[in-house]
């Protein structure tokens, strides 16, 4: 089992406090938080760090990023016991780093999908969630059309996504298959049970 804290969008006031005696194995952003935030949740907590940036998020080219935390946008890493593939940004309403087409999107699904298809995927870990689940009709909350494919091709036992803000509401868990989508925002202390890397093929051996 490794549990996972996952931050999105709002800084959690009184943080501090509730790092005392939090056991976690990794810290897993989905965007628009400040680095600042993000480097002292990471140095107090002591664990590995991923994130994703959003929409809001400064630009992330050249390595740029909170301190000591890998940058999962558009790539895989295995991160505390756990492979996760990373997706940032949203679907584009206006100028940003951090906004893309949903025609983008979907190509820079297709290579996500690519890269991870030699094994399994624990978590993905986007900004914005998939279009009509639990995404929002006005503009600058509509979800990842190309969420869909991906999520099919990858089957992650989690997708833990941002952007949606709740606003004190509730936001229910979403299912595409065996995989759990929820909305993060603004923390959320999750434990995931990884999946062992299938032995490939003996085509895939070379």
């Amino acid at each position: 089992m490794v549990k996972v804290l996952a931050v999105a969008d709002e800084e959690v006031l009184g943080y501090e406090s509730r790092l005392s005696g939090l056991d976690v194995d990794v810290v897993l952003s989905a965007g628009d938080l400040p680095w600042g935030y993000l480097e002292q949740l990471g140095d107090a907590l002591g664990v590995p760090c991923g994130f994703v940036p959003g929409n809001h998020d400064p630009a992330t080219a050249g390595g740029d990023g909170p301190r000591g935390w890998t940058n999962l946008d558009r790539s895989l890493a295995d991160l505390g016991g756990l492979r996760i593939a990373g997706l940032g940004g949203c679907v584009r309403y206006k100028a940003g780093p951090h906004q893309h087409t949903q025609a983008e999107f979907a190509s820079a699904a297709d290579r996500l999908a690519a890269v991870a298809s030699s094994g399994t995927v624990d978590v993905v870990l986007t900004h914005a969630p998939p279009l009509g689940l639990g995404d929002e009709p006005d503009g600058p909350h509509v979800g990842i059309q190309a969420l869909h494919p991906l999520l099919a091709a990858l089957r992650p036992s989690w997708h833990l996504h941002g952007h949606i803000h709740p606003f004190g509401m509730l936001k229910p868990d979403r299912h595409v298959g065996d995989t759990v989508v929820r909305n993060v925002i603004p923390w959320q202390v999750i434990d995931v049970v990884p999946r062992a890397t299938p032995v490939p093929s003996p085509y895939e051996r070379g």
